[in-house]
């Protein structure tokens, strides 16, 4: 088995599952399929993803700095495709094993972890990852000491604004898109329904 410091990135789309459910899985299928292809596109001249899971790419690079450069551009190419919902995404960097072309490991697990602690439209990290962010001059959130399911302690996060943040006065509750139209604005405990793809 090969040991060695890897980062690991877990990115999604939000709202997968209600597009399926109110559209359709071919509906669903078409907006995954723009996703895969985005990934392919950002990851171009770098690893492939380690796997998929459904609507989420699990992706493994050397260091954390290579991680911000590629999915930096990959998140800003997902905000600004109108056939895409918000993405949320969970960095982690450590030690990982490498076994049949797949990862292993409290590294992977905490990263997993992360995303699905993200809100549609964040990018949630541990403290490496946030270093390299702040070296190249990006907006990082100190969110302070958290609790993730099935991890023993608490672990240290950040919020990375690679990608504008999204309101979420301004996010469709269905289908997670971020739609910044005043008439669909939704006041505090209002729902407002607009999903459309």
């Amino acid at each position: 088995m090969d040991k060695a410091p890897a980062t690991v990135a877990f990115i999604d789309i939000a709202g997968f599952s209600a597009i399926a459910d109110v559209y359709g899985d071919a509906a669903a299928l078409d907006v995954l399929e723009v996703f895969e292809s985005m990934v392919r596109d950002a990851l171009s001249g770098y690893e492939p993803p380690i796997k998929w899971i459904g609507d989420e790419a699990m992706l493994s690079f050397r260091e954390p700095d290579t991680a911000i450069q590629v999915l930096g551009a990959l998140l800003q190419a997902c905000r600004k495709e109108p056939r895409l919902p918000l993405t949320r995404a969970g960095l982690n960097h450590g030690p990982v094993i490498r076994r049949a072309g797949d990862l292993f490991g409290t590294t992977v697990n905490i990263a997993a972890r992360i995303a699905a602690l993200a809100s549609p439209g964040q990018l949630l990290a541990t403290q490496p990852v946030a270093e390299a962010a702040i070296a190249r001059g990006i907006l990082v959130r100190d969110l302070g000491m958290m609790a993730l399911r099935s991890v023993a302690g608490e672990v240290h996060l950040y919020e990375i604004e690679l990608a504008p943040s999204a309101d979420p006065a301004w996010i469709d509750p269905v289908c997670k898109m971020h739609a910044p139209y005043s008439s669909y604005k939704r006041a505090a405990g209002a729902v407002v329904l607009f999903a459309t793809l």
